[in-house]
Parts: C-alpha cells; structure tokens; sequence
C-alpha cells in the first residue's frame, strides 16, 4: 500500500501543492528519494531514519522508496523531512493511513526526533486554507501559520512523539496563537534634526505619497540621519500589506520566532552588495533587498558606490512592483513595490559644493561629474525628488531648536495617504493605494491642474525637457502636494514646488 501525505514546494512566495508517496516493498534494504530532490531533500533519509529510531520505531528491513509527486518540479529545503517520516509511519502501520488526510505537512527533523523551524510556513498555511485543509508545522512556526486565519485546524509539535500521540488521540495539543514581534527600541525622531528644513520638507513629501528620494550633499551634512527618519513618519502597515510583507519575510526565514510587526520594513544595505543581494537570485532563487523591503523603505547610502550594473537592476522593479527571477531550473515572482530612499555625496572627496574648495586632482565641476556618471539616466530618472542636504554650521547644532516631531509630521502624512486611498478605492483600486503608483491613465484625472497650473507645466515640460516618465511624476508629485494642504484640486503652487524638485534631478543628471 502506498502512503500519501500533502506538503508544498515554495515558487516565489506561491506554496504549489506536493504529494508525499512512500512504498514499502519487499526487495533489497534500500531507502530512496526521487522526484528531483535537491541535497538537503537527499540528506533527509539520514534525519528521518534516526528521528524515528529517536522515537522508538525503527526502519524496516524492506525497500522505501519516497516519491514527491509532481516528479517534474524541482525540491528544495528542509521542510519535506516531516512529510517524509509520517508518510513512513503511516506505511508501517505505527499512525492510522488516514488521519494525515486533511493536513498539510512541512517541518525538519532533528535527529532526537524534535522539529526544528523551517521558513515559509505562513505561505504554505494560506496555501492549506485555500485548498480546506488543515497544517502541521512545528511548534516555533505555529504562532506564524496562525495569522492564516482563525478557522484554519493547526496541529504545531514539538517532536515527532507528541504528534504521533496527538493522532492517535492519546494526548491533545492546543492550537497556536499568533503573535506579535515585542516593541522594540523606539524609532530616532525628526525632533533630533537640527536646521535642514528643506530636506524635512522633502522627506514629509516622499512619505505622504511614496515617492523615490535622493538626498545629496558633503560628508556629515546628516543625509543618512534624515532617512533613517523616515519610517517614525510612515503610516503602520494595512493587514493586507501586513500579510504581504509577512509571506516574503516567511519565505526567507526572517520572521523571529513566527511573530509579525505593523512597522514598514526598512532595509539599508552595504554599497558592496551583489545583484543578486540586491534583486534577488542564487542558486535557489531567494528574494533580494528589493522585496524583503516590499510596502516598505530601500535605504541605498553612498549611491554612486553600487555597482552600475547593480543599480540598474533596480530600473524594472521600481516600475513594475515586482521581480521576475528567472534560472535554469526555477522561476520566481516576488513582489517588489518599495520606496527608493538613496544619498550621496557630490564627488568623491565630497567637498566639492563648498566654497573655496579647490580638488587636487581636477577641476571641480570634471570631479563631480565623473563621479556622479556611475548614475545612468533612466534610473536618475525614477527618482521624484532630488533634494540637496548642505552642511550643517556649529550654529545649527549648539543653538537650542524647537523642532517639529515626528509624531506631528507623521498626522500631516497620515491625512495626506487617508485621502489617496479614498480616492483610489472609489476609482476601484487595491486599498493602500499611494499617488507614486497612480497609473498613468487615471493620472490625469486625479492630478488635473488648475489653469495656471497648466500653463507653468506645459513650459516647465519644454524648457527642462521633461521625458514622460518625469512629467507623470512631476503630476503625481504635485498631487500629493494638494493632499497634503487637503485640496482637491492641484493648483499652480503645488506644481511649482514640485517641478523644484524634478530640477534637482535634472541638475545631477546633467552633471553627470
């Protein structure tokens, strides 16, 4: 008789269904895995074997052979070791064949016979709810798979003993509850900012309606500080985008102990990072800094220091939300809509703005523009705000500030992005809609200028040559102007204010 137990193979963050098939047979003692396994699916035969000689049963003196059906798919991970040993069990007679029949099965086995965390266990729970079926996880993934939903029937073991009994009905176990990641160390405050009014301003407009920011100036002038402020101003996240982020941070073994946060995902990583870091890949097709940053903050400090190539990879998420990574034996979509947050200095030495400065090497305006050149301009061209952070004077820092907090900046935005999803879930948009992500043919209808407004844009569009690219988001830019000041129409000064920032853009990529 052929056991079967259901587990899943994880395609981006998708869970496709898998099913586990055990024959015992008489024949030479072997025990084999087909179906494509990768090395860590191969090196379960030694995990489970022990596991069970853990628990008190041992392997038959026959033929096993395991096969993960559809045999065509690629297996990859862990988390086919508890499917594995219960499909086993089942074959031998040591649970009932039937009892595993509504439940999906993934969790790794130590070789005391404990299960041991395995990544992507939320996916594979919705995965399970959509199929009506119920999942067994191990216990430090439960408190995760219980956010799938409160009907879905989770049976979460510490080892394989305690689900053993807990089928046989000789012990009961409680279902999990989700759980909620501890509030950590409170987020640096705006408060802290001295001077640099024109780069709060700017950073108030990136959070009220996503837009992609690069902040330039000298070495110390606080760029980094600015944009480690920028999630104390965001909005928590929605329980839609909530669970989006959640299923990418699942999959990539993220989520401590199972427990998930409405805190935007701020991800900061080192100029030296490889593209595939950067936009995802490998060898097993993982997700990269572009999606574990999804609904949330990419921090790239130091800009021009990326590689190029690297930093052109980012040109086709930044438009389409998402990140197709294709190899020879996988193909994963992972989502990838996040917000563009970069800095930079202005050549190298970083001192080239300021006055008297004169470079060693070469002239200033050569010595900028060499640096700034490793900035190509179609991705120059995504950015909505280019906005310059000059040094800040001794004055600045010893002379007390009032400055605004930014809980009080925080309101304005969470006003600014009430009014964007009221107007995009009226135009039958997703919820959580922000003005960065307006398609362009709803664009004009939402973000249409008053008279005046026109006039200064059709000649702002010719003398600064705008591409289309740059006059949609000068558009959208403006219009989170308005909802900003609470106006429904867009008016000549919103316009104005934000062509000033598009200016700041063109300026780098001239220079470039």
């Amino acid at each position: 008789m052929v056991a079967r137990v259901a587990t899943v193979a994880f395609e981006g963050i998708e869970a496709r269904p898998v099913d586990v098939q055990v024959l015992v047979s008489s024949g030479v003692v072997a025990f084999s895995v087909v179906g494509l396994p990768d090395k860590a699916v191969g090196e379960s035969r030694e995990r489970v074997r022990a596991a069970l000689a853990a628990s008190g049963l041992a392997m038959p003196a026959k033929r096993v052979t395991v096969n993960l059906a559809p045999a065509d798919m690629p297996k990859e991970g862990s988390h086919y070791d508890l499917p594995i040993a219960l499909a086993v069990m089942a074959a031998i007679g040591a649970i009932p064949a039937d009892a595993l029949a509504g439940y999906v099965v993934l969790g790794e086995l130590a070789l005391d016979g404990t299960l041991a965390p395995v990544a992507g266990a939320l996916p594979a729970a919705m995965a399970a709810a959509e199929r009506g079926l119920g999942l067994i996880c191990p216990a430090a993934c439960g408190p995760e798979a219980a956010w799938a939903g409160g009907d879905l029937d989770i049976v979460a073991p510490a080892s394989l003993v305690q689900l053993a009994n807990h089928v046989r009905g000789t012990q009961v176990l409680a279902r999990p509850s989700p759980a909620v990641e501890r509030a950590g160390a409170p987020m640096p405050d705006l408060g802290d900012i001295r001077g640099q009014e024109s780069a709060r301003r700017a950073l108030e407009i990136a959070a009220a309606g996503s837009h992609n920011l690069l902040l330039h100036g000298p070495p110390g002038s606080g760029k980094s500080m600015l944009a480690s402020r920028l999630p104390s101003i965001l909005p928590p996240l929605t329980p839609r985008e909530l669970l989006e982020v959640s299923m990418v941070h699942s999959v990539a073994g993220l989520l401590a102990e199972g427990a998930l946060t409405d805190r935007r995902p701020f991800r900061a990583p080192h100029h030296s990072a490889s593209m595939a870091a950067l936009v995802g890949g490998g060898v097993h097709a993982r997700p990269g800094e572009v999606s574990l940053a999804h609904n949330g903050v990419l921090f790239l400090d130091e800009l021009p220091e990326f590689a190029p190539q690297t930093l052109d990879g980012l040109r086709q998420p930044m438009e389409a939300g998402e990140v197709l990574i294709s190899r020879a034996n996988r193909r994963a979509v992972y989502p990838a809509r996040f917000q563009l947050v970069a800095a930079m200095n202005p050549c190298r030495c970083g001192h080239a703005t300021e006055p008297g400065f004169a470079c060693r090497r070469q002239p200033n305006d050569r010595c900028m523009a060499q640096y700034q050149a490793r900035l190509s301009g179609p991705l120059l061209d995504r950015i909505d705000l280019a906005i310059e952070v000059p040094a800040v004077t001794a004055a600045d820092l010893i002379q007390p500030q009032a400055a605004e907090s930014s809980a009080a900046v925080a309101a304005r935005v969470a006003r600014a992005r009430d009014m964007q999803a009221r107007r995009y879930r009226a135009l039958g948009l997703a919820a959580g809609g922000t003005n960065a992500h307006c398609p362009p043919p709803l664009l004009e209808e939402v973000a249409q200028p008053d008279g005046a407004g026109l006039v200064l844009l059709r000649d702002a569009a010719d003398s600064m040559r705008l591409s289309a690219r740059g006059y949609h988001r000068v558009l959208r830019m403006a219009r989170t102007l308005a909802d900003l000041d609470g106006e429904e129409r867009v008016g000549r000064r919103h316009l104005a204010e934000a062509l000033s920032y598009r200016g700041g853009v063109g300026r780098i990529a001239a220079a470039a």
